[in-house]
């Protein structure tokens, strides 16, 4: 299990979609007034991982715009299957260097861009010179773990640069995911302190992704922009296919 996953609480089965949703925006709204915020300065991403694409069409018709994905050939199937929805593609999970190039043919965003190898994947080449611009989240780490997913800090600069380096990925932010069993907001802090030092490389990158079900609100008051949202709009995920 990840640590996005063991951060999406179980949520019971009555509960409908449209019901769920609108409880999820409502708390949405609430915590960015309580920050001083509008949330029309908030993208909900929903995360729809193992749901099937008939979830995804529902969500559509209940003005959902932005569907995360974290696994590469599960994404790239619902996107061609909706392809008449108009939808915007985030790819949230880890994504192989290999599978990169197949990856922006679907998805609009990725926001887990956290090597080397995956950046430079984007990179023109001879056989594709000119390839289609993605945008982009650098993932930062925010625990001591080196198995995490994400950069270190200190690294995000130089990762950042190299980004901006390929001319095909549009730097947006930075992406993360708070530590397990902590209070999230003083690592979402953290966070909004290395945007800071991302801006001073490209002052458009003005993104923060962070938050998901059990967090958001505390993302939101730490300057989040993107909201990344499984179990509390879809409920519990089916199992693994």
């Amino acid at each position: 299990m990840s640590d996005a996953d063991q951060r999406e609480p179980s949520l019971p089965s009555d509960t409908g979609l449209e019901a769920r949703l609108a409880s999820v925006r409502q708390g949405i709204a609430d915590a960015a007034q309580a920050a001083g915020r509008s949330a029309d300065e908030l993208t909900l991403v929903v995360v729809t991982k193992y749901h099937p694409a008939s979830l995804v069409r529902q969500l559509a018709a209940l003005g959902v715009t932005d569907v995360g994905e974290n696994r590469h050939q599960e994404a790239q199937a619902k996107a061609a299957e909706l392809a008449d929805l108009g939808l915007t593609w985030h790819f949230v999970g880890q994504l192989q260097s290999k599978k990169a190039r197949q990856a922006r043919r679907y998805a609009h965003v990725v926001q887990s861009l956290d090597r080397d190898s995956v950046v430079d994947a984007f990179a023109p080449t001879e056989a594709e010179p000119a390839p289609p611009v993605i945008d982009g989240f650098v993932q930062v780490n925010l625990t001591d773990d080196p198995g995490r997913g994400g950069v270190q800090p200190d690294a995000v600069d130089a990762m950042a640069e190299r980004v901006l380096a390929t001319g095909t990925i549009r730097l947006r932010g930075v992406m993360a995911v708070a530590p397990l069993d902590q209070d999230p907001r003083p690592a979402f802090a953290r966070l909004r302190g290395i945007s800071d030092r991302v801006r001073l490389l490209e002052p458009g990158a003005t993104d923060i992704s962070a938050g998901m079900s059990g967090d958001y609100a505390e993302a939101i008051a730490e300057g989040a922009t993107h909201l990344r949202i499984g179990t509390a709009i879809t409920g519990n995920r089916p199992p693994a296919p």
